[in-house]
């Protein structure tokens, strides 16, 4: 399935932990995915430029994840449990896959806020006016402001 992928990116799911709690109290979730809860970029790589970091079943690349400038996470891409192609072939069974598609592959370990937020001294959900940089090596960095949600249209 390797074979299908296009390119990487860096993707960060911005995942509504309340909702999650809501649902998952009345046994919905959190399967549901949130169309409006992610941001990706800032270049597309293709597999043969990061060929030769090709390591077990994913890239000998560090990654890591920033808050306001305070490093929280630090990781190697080639440390994940399922290589792509694996995670290609999961998402791709029961469901229809375009080219263009856009798949997530999780978190670089302890690179998720309610995971390590109680012993990464960060201790707290992140807030208005806060600023989230992931980096993977020679993919670049994402860099996203946390803002107030809009006023609802209704």
């Amino acid at each position: 399935a390797e074979e299908a992928i296009g390119g990487y990116t860096i993707f960060n799911d911005w995942s509504a932990r309340d909702l999650q709690r809501d649902e998952t109290a009345v046994r919905l979730g959190p399967a549901k995915g949130k169309d409006f809860a992610a941001s990706f970029g800032p270049c597309l790589v293709t597999p043969d430029e990061l060929a030769d970091a090709r390591q077990g079943k994913g890239y000998a690349l560090t990654a890591t994840a920033e808050v306001n400038g305070q490093e929280l996470s630090r990781g190697s891409w080639s440390d994940i449990n399922f290589s792509f192609g694996e995670m290609l072939a999961r998402a791709s069974a029961d469901a229809r896959l375009r080219p263009g598609d856009l798949i997530g592959s999780g978190t670089v370990g302890t690179g998720c806020l309610l995971e390590i937020k109680d012993t990464s001294g960060f201790g707290r959900w992140l807030q208005t006016g806060d600023v989230v940089t992931l980096r993977v090596e020679r993919l670049g960095e994402l860099t996203n402001p946390i803002v107030e949600r809009p006023k609802s249209r209704q």
